[in-house]
């Protein structure tokens, strides 16, 4: 961890301390000097403050030193808790987590379908407090509700996409809904900056250590986190890795452009590309509405060494091989995880290709490698990450971009 600037607020040095106990697990108040540059009065005074708001919890002794033991200090995980919300077309997927990041409760209802989102809205606000009651959590403790959704953030009237149905469906447009209707702070983010904050908190990773998140269902999207926290550009769409171009006499796309990265490797493209005779051994069904369903047969006979749809998982891997190299000789990037429901099946694939080509082809593999490696949050990635940004807000305001929960 960097060290505390000279004048940071007091705010600031709290949540700082805070973030540092996160991302270590347990820690004794001496590691906490060390770490942040503060005095030892310095930090006798934060953690005090720390264990009367009940966020920490003394836990034990550390090991022996010659001298008394110093005692060890973790998050207090029933403090405070999150409720995350990934909205998807084929399921909407809610978590409770504690501080940790640990689920509670977990809930996997019907999602989107070709409904409008007051329709969808009314059903997830009676579904979200029958859960919150099924937990049992003291609603005090409760911070807020995290809402991940694919598509753009901000405002504006220009329709960029061709179907207006998934326009409507972008964040800006929900949020202003699901706040009327919501009756707990809440906060709504594109799937991909969801989950790679949530590798962030729930994987306790520190805030020098910069990464990137490739989110994978319908198409692709990066989330970038640096300093603590998720970078989001000027206004917070960053990361549309899905509409990098790549072959510029590729196939259209539907963002208006021509090979993008979404048009060449994404799972409708992987399923558009099976022969007959592989469509009639998995009994593919071709439809738009079962894109997935059929991706991940696929995927999952690739994961068995199935020939034919090896090289059509293989294919897609390249081309995000491609762009993660570019991503990488941009960024400088050491690790890049890869998470969501489309690596479910075959994920170790896009593993091994992307490592190959990043230490054939980054610019920077000479100084150090890239890690490619897979989400340990499992298909609920996005959902975790809700509740995740959720947390992150609240208790470490000092690294967020100024995006405060409403309500």
């Amino acid at each position: 961890m960097a060290k505390i600037l000279k004048g940071a607020t007091a705010q600031e040095t709290h949540s700082a301390i805070l973030d540092l106990i996160r991302s270590s697990g347990t820690v004794t108040r001496v590691d906490l000097a060390d770490r942040s540059g503060l005095t030892g009065a310095s930090i006798s005074r934060v953690v005090k403050q720390l264990l009367a708001d009940g966020l920490i919890v003394e836990t034990g002794l550390g090991d022996p030193t010659g001298g008394k033991r110093a005692t060890l200090l973790q998050f207090n995980p029933r403090a405070r808790h999150a409720v995350g919300i990934s909205i998807d077309t084929p399921s909407t997927t809610y978590v409770v987590t504690d501080m940790n990041g640990r689920v509670v409760e977990q809930l996997s209802a019907k999602g989107i379908g070709r409904d409008t989102p007051v329709t969808v809205v009314k059903r997830l606000t009676a579904e979200l407090e029958d859960l919150i009651v099924k937990t049992g959590i003291e609603p005090s403790t409760l911070v807020g509700v995290g809402v991940a959704l694919a598509g753009r953030q901000g405002g504006g009237d220009r329709l960029l996409r061709a179907n207006a149905s998934k326009y409507a469906w972008e964040p800006f447009a929900v949020r202003d809904t699901l706040s009327a209707a919501i009756d707990h702070p809440i906060v709504v983010e594109n799937d991909s900056t969801c989950a790679a904050i949530g590798e962030f908190w729930a994987g306790r990773i520190p805030s020098v250590n910069d990464f990137a998140t490739v989110y994978m269902a319908a198409g692709f999207g990066l989330g970038l986190v640096t300093n603590g926290d998720v970078y989001r550009g000027s206004s917070s769409n960053v990361g549309e890795i899905g509409h990098m171009v790549l072959d510029v006499n590729g196939p259209d796309c539907w963002c208006g452009g021509r090979g993008c990265l979404e048009s060449l490797a994404a799972p409708a493209r992987v399923v558009s590309l099976a022969g007959p005779d592989l469509v009639n051994d998995l009994q593919l069904r071709g439809k738009r509405s079962a894109i997935r369903s059929d991706f991940a047969k696929i995927a999952r006979q690739a994961a068995a060494g199935e020939p034919r749809c090896l090289a059509l998982i293989e294919e897609s891997a390249t081309y995000l091989a491609k762009a993660l190299v570019s991503i990488t000789n941009l960024l400088d990037l050491e690790q890049i995880i890869l998470a969501g429901p489309g690596f479910s099946e075959a994920g170790e694939i896009y593993v091994r290709v992307a490592t190959a080509e990043l230490n054939r082809l980054s610019f920077v593999r000479a100084m150090h490698p890239t890690r490619v490696e897979l989400s340990k949050l499992g298909p609920s990635a996005a959902a975790l990450g809700a509740a995740s940004l959720v947390l992150h807000s609240r208790l470490t305001p000092h690294q967020t971009s100024g995006r405060a929960l409403s309500g």
